[in-house]
């Protein structure tokens, strides 16, 4: 294994230990704080990550450009983190954890869509979604009674269909001819 590999799957592991420990820690955090504050404090530590990683500014483009990363911005870091927040005040970290994780699902559909350059979406990708929705939901439950709470069910279904929008406007800004932030 090379040593760039090894490194990528450390970061990818480390990524997957963080963000699966986040609903758990905004659920606590939610006994203190509103989800805003949360959002807030979130938003805050991820400026100054960026601003040690990459401490001088981005070059200006043009007004057309600045609009996907606006509508990056709301998606990924303002509005999913929202409605994830308020969601589990609604509903259990569990439910949200096995909802959000439909995110792949609804990223695939709008690649799909408005990325024409993307494969067919075929029955394999549906088995496929299904058989992973059921092994999540059979980890995440572990036994424990499923219990549904409409409004912070739809809210943690609503931030998952903004990740994947995020995921899309992502893919545009990675297609843009620009300098970014690299490592």
């Amino acid at each position: 294994m090379e040593n760039n590999t090894a490194k990528e799957h450390l970061a990818a592991l480390l990524t997957v230990i963080i963000w699966g420990t986040t609903f758990i820690s905004t659920k606590v955090l939610l006994a203190d704080f509103q989800p805003i504050e949360i959002l807030f404090f979130r938003f805050l530590m991820g400026l100054l990550a960026l601003v040690i990683i990459y401490p001088r500014r981005l070059k200006q483009t043009g007004f057309r450009r600045e609009i996907v990363f606006i509508a990056a911005g709301l998606c990924g870091v303002c509005l999913y983190y929202l409605l994830e927040n308020i969601a589990l005040i609604y509903t259990m970290a569990s439910n949200v954890g096995v909802i959000i994780s439909v995110a792949p699902f609804f990223t695939a559909i709008l690649s799909h869509l408005f990325l024409k350059r993307e494969e067919k979406l075929r029955a394999n990708f549906f088995i496929g979604f299904f058989a992973a929705m059921f092994g999540i939901g059979l980890i995440s439950f572990n036994g424990a009674s499923l219990q549904l709470n409409p409004i912070g069910d739809l809210l943690a279904l609503l931030a998952a269909f903004l990740w994947a929008c995020y995921s899309i406007l992502t893919r545009k800004i990675s297609d843009l001819i620009m300098d970014t932030i690299r490592f």
